[in-house]
């Protein structure tokens, strides 16, 4: 079980933003920009490697709820969306999640 799991199951706190039956959005911990929000699905998925092809729909989703959150947060001015897959990948929790970050400028690369 990972913290995002227990997120979820509201075990542990959350500055929560977005939330609907499918997925999950709220503010990282440790912010890497002025806005720096996490999107989860609710559904335990490892990580990108792990999705099935039942997941097609879900992926989808949470691809689509990206700039109707990133607008809530008012990233007018764009924003950057990164997952992290695997270890080598930057991946620390096993729980896929897709970061959303804005409110200033993001050089490239990014690490």
């Amino acid at each position: 079980m990972t913290i995002f799991s227990r997120i979820i199951r509201r075990e542990v706190p959350a500055d929560i933003v977005y939330e609907d039956e499918r997925c999950l959005a709220f503010r990282d911990v440790n912010p890497q920009a002025p806005v720096h929000v996490l999107l989860i699905p609710k559904k335990p998925i490892e990580s990108l490697d792990s999705l099935s092809e039942d997941d097609r729909e879900l992926a989808g989703h949470l691809l689509m709820k990206v700039p109707e959150i990133a607008a809530q947060l008012g990233l007018s001015d764009g924003y950057r969306t990164v997952i992290n897959t695997g270890a080598n990948g930057g991946q620390t929790v096993f729980h896929l999640h897709l970061h959303i970050l804005g409110g200033r400028g993001l050089s490239w690369p990014p690490g």
